[in-house]
């Protein structure tokens, strides 16, 4: 029966992630969870209607799908509102924003985007996807962003920064692939005080893109390399084009001891923004515990496929930045395994 044989597969989807195998068929899972628990649902009351004399057998499926069902809601609860709120701890006066937002490269919508820009009035502004026509419509807000980073690229891999203070330690790194760049800066907050910056874009697995999502992990994984090294406050932000209840993610916040804002907030699901069924969270800023996001707004729709966030990012007072968590042997291992099969990959 073709009920049956949709339970059976919605019993088992969920867990392919948990297979550690990298290809996009695979992955995807990890993205619709909170669309395929509804589907559950519906299935778990069809199931009920259409069986209503339960045989053995149809009491397993329905144990199976619940079972099923439970394992993605411990995924996806913390980033409801029924999840605990980290408390809003006291602040300095030193305070950061900015608005990162995916425009899509062929997005000519450039007036609703310098809307949002002016709206929200941002200390940082981040484009990804932008080319050389984004950087000629953004070139209006120079007059208040004097200081740019600009590497315009007719890949869907563009990336635009436009800050209103100057930055410090620039870089423009090509991680993983060749043309797929990130920028990392620092950016002075109160007195000697700095904030290191770490803006990413890397390729999803998916058919058009990578078919497997070994770049981005491995990515990933090199990002967080780099954070424990440091000694001093860190954001990271941009689309990740993961969400964030990934293994991949989970094991990048195990060996920052970085703080997901999102937690207890809600999803902010910026994609897709043409789609409201079918949305998942994969503009992310992940900063440490010496930080505090307090506004976190998303932007209105300005054309993209992506919607932009906002994010208020205070210091906190007295309060310096944590020790780098431990890791185990395993995590360890899991983290060389992802880098190195994403260079290999190459």
């Amino acid at each position: 029966m073709i009920l049956h044989i949709l339970i059976i597969f919605f019993i088992i989807s969920p867990f392919f992630p948990a297979t550690g195998i990298s290809h996009w068929f695979f992955r995807t899972a990890d993205f619709v969870r909170t669309q395929s628990f509804f589907i559950q649902l519906i299935l778990l009351v069809l199931l009920i209607w259409v069986e209503w004399k339960f045989s053995i057998f149809n009491w397993i499926l329905a144990g199976g799908l619940m079972g099923s069902m439970i394992y993605q809601l411990v995924k996806i609860l913390p980033y409801t509102f029924f999840f605990p709120r980290r408390k809003n701890e006291t602040t300095s006066d030193a305070c950061v924003s900015i608005l990162a937002g995916n425009v899509l490269q062929t997005n000519s919508c450039y007036p609703d985007f310098l809307n949002e820009v002016k709206r929200f009035d941002p200390d940082l502004v981040l484009t990804m996807e932008s080319n050389k026509d984004w950087e000629d419509c953004l070139s209006e807000i120079e007059k208040d962003y004097p200081f740019t980073v600009k590497v315009p690229l007719e890949n869907f891999y563009g990336m635009h920064l436009y800050s209103k203070k100057e930055l410090k330690n620039v870089e423009v790194k090509y991680q993983i692939e060749d043309d797929k760049p990130s920028i990392f800066f620092d950016f002075p907050i109160d007195g000697d005080s700095q904030i290191f910056f770490c803006c990413l874009h890397p390729a999803p697995p998916s058919p058009t893109e990578n078919e497997t999502s070994k770049e981005r992990d491995a990515e990933l994984m090199l990002t967080g390399k780099m954070i424990r090294k440091l000694e001093k406050p860190t954001v990271v932000c941009g689309d990740m084009n993961d969400v964030v209840w990934s293994r991949t993610t989970r094991l990048f916040k195990k060996m920052t001891g970085m703080v997901d804002p999102r937690v207890g907030r809600g999803f902010f699901s910026t994609y897709n923004a043409n789609y409201f069924f079918l949305r998942f969270p994969l503009d992310h800023l992940f900063h440490t515990k010496d930080l505090y996001v307090g506004k976190m707004v998303r932007s209105k729709n300005f054309g993209s496929d992506h919607f932009a966030m906002y994010y208020e990012i205070h210091h906190k007072k007295n309060k310096p930045t944590p020790k780098n968590p431990k890791m185990n042997g395993d995590d360890k291992d899991e983290v060389e395994e992802l880098i190195e099969n994403g260079k290999d990959n190459q």
